[in-house]
């Protein structure tokens, strides 16, 4: 990676290292610590979500005119006060509106990271660059949540406080370590970057038009309605309830999620970035099905109770090795589809129907995982099933390279060539990667 691409992802990994130490406990926080109640915590968690939706409708604009950078420094800001507002919330009205700014500002960071990614990489170079930030994002979450975890003591609100400062020191490293990025002009998406202002060309209509994005953003509506709106609602609700595990497993279940991402992602990488990626992602739904089938043995089946211990935590870690294989597939498929210009609408748009699925899996998954045990394992053993039917129908809209970047064939450096007794020539070799 070049130097601007490093630090872009140690930025990356910075912040989600601060979110680690935050979000798993953001309802305790809110409900117990400050003692506003299980109402209140909902309605903060509803907030956070809500910022989003309703700012990236804006945020890809705002990308595409200004840059990425500056959008990313303002949001890196912005969510660096709502956090450390939160982190000092008393009521309600301070906890509410500390998290819509905490919420609107860390959605605008994911479509501005990912654009700067775009801008520092290549067709060649965006499959591993895209993994890397997931690999290195969930570390960050994971080893946050870790530490957050020593220092959290419900008795103690301080103890609290201090973890919402440093999640808001770590967005204000974010700003600076992107500050000093200098972003070259990469002949890939030399035209992306307006230096004088004017408006971007493009806008919705132009993004509706375009079939595959379309069919793209269901298919990613489907993958996290489907896996990431469940983790914490409707499998945690189901494997309670269910399948009977203790609360406490729920976390050994998400920390084998995040080791199966860590330690399968550059292994999934070296077999999947020379494959189709549409035949990868339908490859992901057949994963998942067969995770869900595993969860509904442990709540459904008849086997012991260390039986479906076992499962829950296997079907945790069938959903950490899909998810290694959709970073290298997804997000450089977006940014492969997007016109010149409208790259941060793409990502925009991209980014906003994940949020749509994440706000909309809970309410569905988290009522159907507590009581229909039987429906809630049938719907998204279908849901993961669409997955593959819906990867496998984009499939047919992606040009080969689009679909197969390795296929590609670029031309490699100019060099003379001596010929004996004869004038030098000039060669141009052409490999195939």
């Amino acid at each position: 990676m070049g130097a601007a691409l490093r630090r872009i992802q140690l930025g990356s990994a910075l912040s989600a290292f601060g979110l680690g130490f935050t979000v798993p406990y953001l309802y305790v926080y809110v409900a117990q610590v400050r003692d506003l109640g299980a109402g209140t915590a909902g309605v903060v968690l509803a907030v956070f979500a809500m910022a989003a939706l309703a700012v990236l409708p804006f945020t890809g604009r705002a990308i595409d005119r200004r840059g990425p950078l500056p959008v990313l420094v303002v949001a890196s800001v912005v969510a660096s006060l709502g956090a450390a507002a939160l982190g000092l919330s008393s009521d309600v009205t301070a906890a509410v509106l500390s998290a819509a700014i905490l919420g609107a500002g860390t959605a605008v960071m994911q479509p501005a990271l990912a654009t700067m990614l775009v801008w520092c990489s290549s067709t060649a170079t965006r499959t591993r660059a895209f993994a890397m930030q997931f690999f290195l994002q969930n570390l960050g979450l994971g080893i946050g949540g870790l530490v957050g975890g020593q220092i959290v003591d419900t008795n103690r609100p301080e103890t609290f406080t201090l973890l919402f400062l440093i999640e808001a020191a770590m967005f204000i490293v974010l700003g600076v370590v992107a500050s000093t990025v200098r972003l070259s002009r990469t002949p890939s998406f030399s035209d992306a970057r307006p230096t004088d202002g004017s408006k971007a060309p493009g806008g919705l209509r132009t993004l509706l038009s375009h079939r595959a994005m379309v069919q793209l953003c269901v298919l990613g509506f489907v993958l996290f309605f489907a896996c990431y709106g469940q983790f914490e609602s409707g499998l945690a609700a189901y494997g309670t309830e269910a399948a009977g595990i203790q609360p406490s497993t729920l976390g050994i279940a998400l920390a084998a999620n995040t080791a199966v991402i860590v330690v399968a992602q550059f292994v999934v990488l070296r077999l999947v970035e020379r494959r189709r990626r549409s035949r990868v992602i339908a490859s992901v739904g057949l994963i998942w099905a067969v995770a869900w089938i595993v969860a509904g043995y442990a709540g459904l089946g008849h086997g012991s109770q260390t039986m479906a211990t076992a499962a829950m935590i296997s079907t945790y870690a069938l959903f950490g090795l899909g998810e290694s294989m959709l970073s290298p597939t997804v997000a450089p498929l977006v940014a492969d589809l997007a016109p010149e210009s409208m790259v941060g609408q793409y990502n925009s748009a991209f980014a906003l129907c994940k949020q749509l699925a994440l706000a909309v899996g809970p309410a569905v998954g988290g009522p159907m995982g507590a009581t229909l045990h039987g429906p809630y394992i049938v719907t998204f053993v279908l849901f993961s099933l669409g997955i593959t039917v819906l990867a496998l129908r984009l499939g047919r809209r992606l040009t080969p390279v689009q679909d197969q970047p390795s296929i590609e064939t670029v031309p490699s450096r100019v060099v003379a060539v001596s010929l004996p007794e004869a004038e030098p020539v000039v060669a141009s070799a052409v490999t195939t990667r």
